[in-house]
């Protein structure tokens, strides 16, 4: 019993040890480039009521987030000159079916916000 219980510790230790030595050699990823806080707030143009569901997304990336109840989202993106968002309504049987709108962020700081007005669609 005391024979499989050392083991083990050193099992434990041996692998814990090899995770760090890996870690040493070839670290961590480290994002290089200066972010920015994107966060916002997605209202109807009609009702000026939150709207939730909203998927925003930046152009030409994988990112995206989707708005809460309140209509609120927040996120990191790298910061540039200009940032595309697009705002999609990917849940209209939740909602209402809203327009899809693009917008450009051409003053980045630290820390934006974006207050976004959707219209309904008209079918």
């Amino acid at each position: 019993m005391k024979r499989k219980f050392v083991r083990n510790i050193i099992g434990g230790l041996s692998f814990t040890s090899a995770l760090f030595i890996f870690q040493a050699c070839y670290g961590t990823p480290q994002d290089m480039g200066a972010d920015v806080l994107i966060e916002g707030q997605v209202l109807s143009k009609s009702t000026g009521l939150p709207v939730s569901g909203i998927k925003v997304s930046v152009a030409h990336s994988l990112q995206f987030e989707l708005t809460d109840a309140d209509g609120k989202f927040s996120f990191y993106t790298e910061l540039q000159d200009s940032i595309r968002l697009q705002f999609q309504d990917i849940d209209s049987s939740t909602n209402r079916l809203y327009t899809l709108k693009d917008t450009l962020i051409t003053e980045t700081n630290r820390k934006t916000y974006v207050a976004i007005e959707l219209e309904e669609k008209n079918d």
